[in-house]
């Protein structure tokens, strides 16, 4: 188990020690979508939801959590994040996309701080829109981007 990073040569979970690694700019961005009936995300548009600005309290939701992925996942280290943006866009007939970008200048890279965000401000549309859709589905959480650090690049769909 020696190549997977959050295990010793014994198998057991470890925080990753990096304290060796160079201080660079990191930036991971993410992305997945909430697909709904058509007549949700209309409700979403029109503000007819009666909870407040859905996609804006989605937004915030996904920010703080980018914030405290260090306390939701084990063995993630705590950042102090640099930036992170939510973009959540309505896209006709029937979902809502989802895309941050979390920014850091460190020892570690923000692609679960990025996932973490994106999978936040999801369950959080989930949430204030299930009381009248209760089948929307969380889809194609992934990371797209990662830049930084000692592997360099990775660019996904």
């Amino acid at each position: 188990m020696t190549d997977l990073t959050h295990f010793d040569a014994a198998g057991r979970a470890v925080m990753v020690d990096v304290s060796d690694k160079a201080v660079t700019a990191r930036v991971a961005v993410a992305r997945g979508r909430v697909v709904m009936a058509p007549a949700t995300l209309s409700r979403i548009q029109d503000g007819g939801m009666g909870k407040g600005d859905v996609l804006g309290i989605a937004r915030i939701a996904g920010i703080m959590a980018a914030k405290r992925a260090h306390e939701l996942i084990p063995l993630c280290h705590p950042l102090l994040l640099t930036k992170v943006t939510l973009d959540l866009v309505a896209a006709a007939p029937d979902a809502v996309e989802i895309e941050a970008t979390v920014k850091v200048t460190g020892q570690t890279g923000v692609e679960m701080e990025a996932l973490t965000a994106v999978s936040v401000a999801a369950l959080t549309v989930y949430d204030m829109c299930k009381a009248i859709d209760r089948g929307m589905r969380i889809e194609d959480v992934r990371l797209v981007l990662k830049d930084g650090g000692k592997s360099g690049r990775f660019e996904g769909a």
